[in-house]
């Protein structure tokens, strides 16, 4: 199952810090992303498919310094709407074409045409 999991690191105080840290969660087993999160750049966003927390927190915690967990969840999915258009009844069968809308919920400005 896919989780988003959150690590506060309280003791990445520069660059240096904040990249071995960073090779540390990348190269855990399981993690499929991170990302650097709030305004001191402290938080841990992880996504990934059966990572242990625990003993990434812990090896955080050994290498790095202070690291705490904050959250742990599933990851929340939206639907996406799609539309298929064909082209008008007069025209030859099989059309030479097909035009398919993708609306995503989340971002209603982006749209993806496919012809």
């Amino acid at each position: 199952m896919k989780q988003k999991v959150v690590i506060k690191v309280s003791s990445m105080h520069n660059e240096e810090s904040r990249k071995k840290a960073m090779t540390i969660v990348v190269g855990s087993s399981g993690v499929l992303s991170a990302a650097l999160k709030g305004d001191d750049l402290r938080n841990i966003e992880i996504t990934g498919d059966g990572v242990d927390v625990t003993k990434l927190t812990k090896l955080l915690r050994k290498k790095v310094g202070h690291a705490e967990l904050v959250s742990v969840g599933p990851i929340k999915t939206e639907s996406a709407e799609a539309v298929v258009v064909a082209l008008p009844p007069n025209q030859f069968w099989p059309p030479d074409h097909y035009v398919m809308y993708h609306h995503d919920n989340r971002n209603p400005d982006s749209g993806c045409c496919i012809m």
